[in-house]
This record gives C-alpha cells, structure tokens and sequence, in this order.
C-alpha cells in the first residue's frame, strides 16, 4: 500500500469528522480511521464524499498509508480508551513516529502517555482542541504539548487548520513539554465555567429582578456585544434568547433548568486545590451547576424555605432606574470577568513553577483570541498586559485592568448588593467580589485562625513584630506544654 497520507485521525465522532474535513480543506491528505469500521465507509460516502479523505478500517491499513514519520491523531473519549488505543498502534509504528491525543485528557494523564511512548521510541503530543464542532470545522483554537522534537512535524497542519486572528496569525502554538497543552486546555475550560455561570446569574437578575422578557434580553446582550464584552458567549446568549419555539414562546424559558459536567472543570478546581491557588469563582461555577442538579429537591425545598422574593419594582418602573441598573449589571459581570481570567493566570503561573514548564502567557491568550469558546476581545487587553510585563504577577496588577475595575466597582457592589437583599442567587458575582476585597486588603483575619490552630493544635505562627520564617507557639490554656506540632501552610 502505498504511503501518501500526511496524518491519520482515529475516531469518527463529530470533532474528529471535522478536523478531518478542514484538514482536507488546507490541501492535507488524512488517512480516517474508526474502531468501528462502518462508521468510514458511512464518512466516506456522506460527509467526506468528494472530498481527497482515505478510508482505513484497520489500524495495519492505516499505518500502512502514513508519509514517515507518522502522524497519528487519537480522536476519541478521553481516560482508558486513549490507553487502548496507544496499546493497539505502538506495534505498527517505528522509531521517531508521533502520536498525538486531541482529546479532553486530564494533564497527569498526558504526563504519563508522553513518559510511556518515549520509552518505546515515539514521540507524543497531547494537544487541548476548543471551539466546538464549528470551530473543528472551520478553525479551533489548539493547544499543542508533549515532546518538543514533535512539533516541527505537526506545526504546519495545525497553524493550518487553526483559527487566525484579525492579522492573519494562528491561534495554535507550542504551550510546552508533557502535559502543558491539555493543562492550559483545562484552564481554559474552567474559565469557560466561570464566564458561563456569570452570563447566566446576569440573564437571571435581568429576568427574575427586572422582569425583562427574553426578547428584550436578547436586546440587552446585543447592546453588550458591542462593548468590551464582545465575546462568543455573549454572541450565542443573544441569540439563545431571540430563539422561540414552535409556539412562538421563547424556547429558552421551555429548557430544565438543571446542569452537568464533563469534568474538565471539577480538574480545574481540584488541582488548584493541590497547588493552593484561589480560583473561587470557577470552584463556585462547578458548585453552581452541582446545586442546579438538585432540581426535585430544590422544587420541595422552595414551598418550604423562607427569604425574600424579588422585589425590583421601583428599579423597573422607572425607564431611567432600569436603565442604570442594566449598566450596573453589565459592569458587574465585566468585573467578575476580570477576576475568572485573574485567577485562572493565577493557576497556570503556579502550575508552571510545580511542573517546570516556561509558559508564554500572552501568547496563551493570543491562542484563545480565535477559534475557542471563551473568544472575545477581552484576551487581546490580557496579551497586551504580558508583553508589556512577562512578569507580572496578577492581572488586577496591571493598570489596564485595575482602572476597568475601579470604574466597574460601585455597579458591581450595587448588583451583588441587591441580588442578595432580593434573594436572588448571584454566587459566581459575589464570590468574585469577595476575591477582590481579600486581593486588596493588607490585613486578613487570618491571625485569629492561626491563634485557634495553635490553641487547639499547637500548630504555631508568626508574628507582625518579627521576621518572616521565625514561628512561636503559645501555651494558651496553663495546660499544655512547650512542645509544638508541625507547621504548615497552604
């Protein structure tokens, strides 16, 4: 058989079908392959039919058709069936071929694929792909990591295929060794939990506070588009809510109003947990969508539990109060914006010290500048903050984004403020909030907790009036003694 494929994608499943059909789009050969084998004919005869796409039914037949070194894409769920399908091809390949997992993988799974392969010979890749079944068509966002002799070898299919941002670069780059593409990859999509849940308590207050109807939501998120907040989840909510069903009802208000997870935001959290890093508003994004799941309980608990309705009358009877508190939710949700993005940069610099990569993290906002679903405008401002700092230690840091919240703070309290007083649940705005004013107090109440750890544990502490590194221990009931257990920190 003869060898006249560039790559080959394994997995015929709605994202491997389209990055093989953009692939044959930017003059790429690909071999497609599918553990079921019917499943390539029937690619083949619809959505490939006409197109330069190669059939293979078996893994041997594949190989078979790859341009050396081959390049073999995993398409296919992310855990155990990525091993399997690692385990099945490594027999077919020779020294120097490259395989790479497109899936959702969590990163210690990468870490140990990348250690595994290289010890048979191969080199491996474990590339994060965003953007959605549109964006595998017409231009993802790729996150590319692994073994560093891979890239050369795949660099050009991938810029290829990736979106490109207004100046015509691609929104596809090297992240780093092991692990570091599926990390930001990870990130990426906790911070898409965060702006998700912030869009969806701004559409509550408007609706359950305001009382606006979906129509004049869509109006409102129109408006919202234009701004600073131009991003493709503001785009798609706009349209969410012009979208009515067959009755002419908006279909938004016909859709359970109860979430799941894929998990990639739950390994978000608890790896910042691992790493001792603050990202409150996407742990509080992944709790949300847990509450939401409660739907029967929450139903018998809502005829039983007592608090105050919504009651926003006076802010919606007057065209001028409304139209202030709109603006004042709009800044409220740009805000906690700020904040979701401040503290997913926060992870990644404290992932990039654990693990000993050399993250570019402009350039990782440029990858997400096209193509993924956390798109917007916004990322270009975060770009622009690191190439003008490489340093810099927190977005809020930055005189950009520090002025953007100064002017967004009082329509941001105000909303946090009235959701609560209202009972209206706004936990992602107030838990951003709440990361603010801790970010930028000098003094936290956190003596009082060291003080009770050394009462009860003899954990012991420092103190204002003595350098840093030097701990004490206070013997605060006459009962104990002198000896002091261990010390920690977060």
């Amino acid at each position: 058989m003869e060898a006249i494929a560039d790559i080959a994608v394994s997995g015929l499943a709605v994202m491997g079908q389209n990055l093989i059909l953009n692939m044959n789009d930017h003059g790429v050969t690909v071999a497609a392959h599918n553990r079921t084998a019917s499943k390539v004919d029937d690619f083949l005869a619809n959505e490939a039919r006409g197109t330069k796409v190669i059939g293979a039914k078996t893994i041997p037949e594949m190989v078979a058709l790859l341009k050396r070194p081959r390049r073999v894409m995993c398409m296919v769920k992310a855990g155990k069936p990525v091993d399997e399908f690692i385990d099945q091809i490594i027999p077919f390949l020779e020294p120097g071929d490259i395989i790479i997992d497109g899936g959702n993988s969590l990163f210690q799974d990468t870490n140990r694929r990348q250690q595994y392969v290289e010890s048979k010979g191969f080199l491996f890749i474990g590339a994060g792909v965003s953007g959605g079944e549109e964006g595998a068509r017409h231009g993802p966002s790729i996150m590319p990591g692994g073994s560093p002799a891979a890239w050369p070898h795949v660099k050009e299919i991938f810029q290829a295929i990736a979106a490109k941002v207004e100046d015509g670069t691609p929104c596809c780059d090297w992240v780093g060794e092991m692990g570091a593409g599926h990390y930001v990859k990870m990130v990426h999509n906790g911070i898409e939990y965060g702006d998700m849940q912030l869009i969806c308590e701004a559409y509550h207050i408007l609706k359950l506070g305001l009382g606006l109807s979906a129509g004049e939501m869509h109006e409102v998120f129109a408006e919202w588009n234009k701004g600073p907040l131009d991003s493709y989840l503001i785009e798609i909510t706009r349209d969410i809510l012009a979208k009515n069903d067959e009755d002419g009802t908006p279909l938004v208000d016909k859709i359970l109003d109860t979430a799941g997870q894929k998990g990639t935001g739950k390994w978000t959290v608890i790896n910042s947990q691992e790493l001792g890093v603050p990202i409150t508003l996407m742990a509080e994004a992944v709790y949300a969508r847990c509450v939401s799941a409660l739907k029967e309980e929450r139903v018998r608990a809502s005829a039983l539990l007592g608090g105050p309705k919504p009651a926003l009358e006076d802010l919606a009877s007057v065209p001028a109060k409304k139209t202030d508190f709109i603006e004042a939710i709009r800044q409220a949700l740009y805000a906690s914006k700020i904040i979701s993005y401040t503290q997913g940069y926060m992870l990644m610099r404290a992932a990039a010290k654990e693990y000993g990569w050399n993250l570019n993290y402009g350039g990782i906002a440029l990858l997400w500048r096209g193509g993924c679903i956390i798109r917007s405008v916004f990322l270009e401002k975060i770009k622009e903050a690191f190439s003008k700092n490489p340093a810099l230690e927190n977005l809020l840091l930055d005189d950009y984004f520090r002025l953007e919240i100064e002017a967004a703070q009082a329509g941001w309290r105000n909303v946090v403020a009235t959701a609560a007083l209202n009972g209206i649940p706004a936990p992602a705005f107030s838990t951003a909030l709440a990361y603010y004013d801790q970010y930028r107090s000098a003094i936290l109440p956190a003596n009082l907790l060291q003080a009770q750890r050394d009462y009860f544990g003899a954990h012991t502490y420092e103190r204002v009036d003595r350098s840093r590194g030097e701990f004490f221990h206070t013997n605060w009931t006459g009962r104990g003694g002198k000896t002091a257990s261990s010390t920690y920190s977060v």
